[in-house]
């Protein structure tokens, strides 16, 4: 946990930005695997580490606006549970580490919301994503559980983002600090990335690094030969001479801080030509739009700078033709970067979408595009100092996607379909850096992956 201070200083934040009634925060449970005590590994709410920090089952907490109280809701541990886990510390105690003096035992949540709902007050929670908790919310107020997930409060998720969003000291220092774990998996990937290597053997050493790191993986790992399918997690296929083997992996800090890299590397001695080409491309993309990213400047036009690179270099190996500014404007560029350029980071590898992309990457003044690949942007809004985001460019071969705009006859005027098709092939590439918007800029958060063409091909195979 944080230092008591940053816990008090956040609730009472939130608490001034809400006008009235009660704000339910409600921590995760235990959810089975495949029997009632073999459960999936825990992993707490984030909403709630933000205001609570206190990383267990069993717990809620409310922050009562009008009575200006902050309660913690949870049950001391029994003998029997002690048998099982050892000493534990009292809710009390736990509650002192957050800066909550006052601590009920759980079941007392149903009576303290059960009479604000009766009063009228105004209950605030975000939208559950957990059924359990979307039944518990049910219960508590008397929502049906098929209408909870509409009824929540925009007010506190609007508050919730606002917070969220600008990262403190505190926790930018712990991302910086865990970002060596992202650099130790995805360096130790490239060096095991040998033919006769399975793409399964690779996977589960990155994710033995991730939980020697103090933290499990931040989301299921992509390491893939077959780059070009976005979210690969088939790890089946052993790797060749002359593959290209994308590894989009994270990790999270013990407090739960998520990293997200991409890296691509060949599994040979070297690129081969044709992938030294696309590669570079996909590097200019990326260390161009890290150039851009500065407060001020919306995410989305920083995309389009991205997209607009990436076009003019298919453009210079006669993949694309054409005037590349209508070309991007058009979304001729999406065959091959069909996928939007990044999104936040902090508690959540895609940071506070179980509030909703619509609060989370987009606002009033910049609204989500509807066309192909654009759509797919998570954040669009205008940068501000603070924010902790990916850069992710990548170019990717997609056969049923080339197959159906090949079909359609689109953007024939600047697509070289016939150069295309020598590619089919190739797979995709995918590089991927996390950095904070500063002052005046962005940087990247601890030493940079090796992701030069020079720095890649220096580090494969080695031991």
């Amino acid at each position: 946990m944080f230092k008591q201070e940053v816990y008090v200083n956040r609730r009472k934040s939130l608490q001034t930005k809400l006008q009235n009634g009660i704000i339910l925060i409600l921590g995760n449970n235990d959810s089975s695997m495949n029997y009632p005590s073999n459960t999936y590994h825990f992993r707490q709410d984030s909403t709630f580490l933000y205001f609570f920090g206190i990383d267990l089952q069993g717990l809620a907490g409310i922050i009562d606006i009008d009575n200006d109280r902050h309660i913690l809701f949870g049950d001391d541990y029994t003998l029997d549970d002690i048998i099982w886990m050892g000493p534990q510390s009292s809710m009390l105690e736990k509650a002192s580490l957050t800066g909550v003096s006052e601590v009920l035992p759980y079941n007392e949540l149903f009576k303290i919301i059960g009479e604000a709902v009766k009063q009228g007050r105004k209950i605030h929670f975000t939208p559950p994503y957990r059924g359990e908790n979307i039944i518990l919310i049910s219960e508590l107020t008397g929502i049906s559980p098929n209408k909870v997930r509409e009824s929540f409060s925009e007010d506190l998720v609007r508050a919730c983002v606002e917070m969220r969003s600008i990262k403190e000291e505190v926790e930018i220092d712990e991302m910086e600090r865990h970002m060596s774990v992202a650099y130790k998996m995805h360096t130790t990937a490239m060096k095991i990335a040998r033919p006769g290597t399975t793409e399964q053997e690779i996977t589960g050493i990155i994710e033995g690094i991730s939980i020697s790191g103090g933290g499990m993986v931040s989301f299921p790992v992509i390491c893939s030969v077959r780059g070009e399918t976005l979210h690969n997690h088939y790890h089946g296929n052993k790797l060749k001479r002359y593959d290209l083997l994308l590894v989009d992996a994270g990790s999270e800090s013990p407090l739960h801080y998520a990293t997200d890299h991409t890296r691509t590397t060949p599994v040979a001695k070297g690129f081969t030509q044709h992938q030294k080409e696309i590669y570079q491309i996909v590097l200019n993309a990326n260390n161009a739009a890290i150039n851009a990213a500065k407060p001020g400047v919306p995410y989305k036009e920083v995309h389009l700078l991205a997209a607009s690179v990436i076009a003019e270099g298919l453009k210079s190996i006669g993949l694309m033709k054409g005037d590349i500014e209508t070309a991007v404007n058009e979304g001729a560029h999406a065959l091959f970067f069909p996928h939007g350029l990044g999104h936040m980071l902090g508690l959540d590898v895609h940071d506070m979408e179980d509030y909703s992309e619509k609060f989370v990457g987009y606002d009033n003044e910049i609204q989500r595009s509807t066309q192909f690949g654009l759509k797919s942007l998570r954040l669009g809004r205008r940068l501000q100092k603070g924010f902790v985001i990916t850069v992710e460019p990548g170019i990717y071969f997609i056969p049923a996607l080339i197959d159906a705009w090949l079909k359609e006859k689109k953007f024939e005027n600047f697509i070289n379909y016939k150069k295309v098709e020598l590619f089919r092939d190739f797979g995709g590439i995918r590089l991927e850096d996390d950095i904070l918007i500063t002052e005046s800029g962005a940087r990247i958060l601890g030493d940079r992956i090796p992701i030069t063409i020079e720095e890649v091909e220096a580090i494969i195979g080695k031991k």
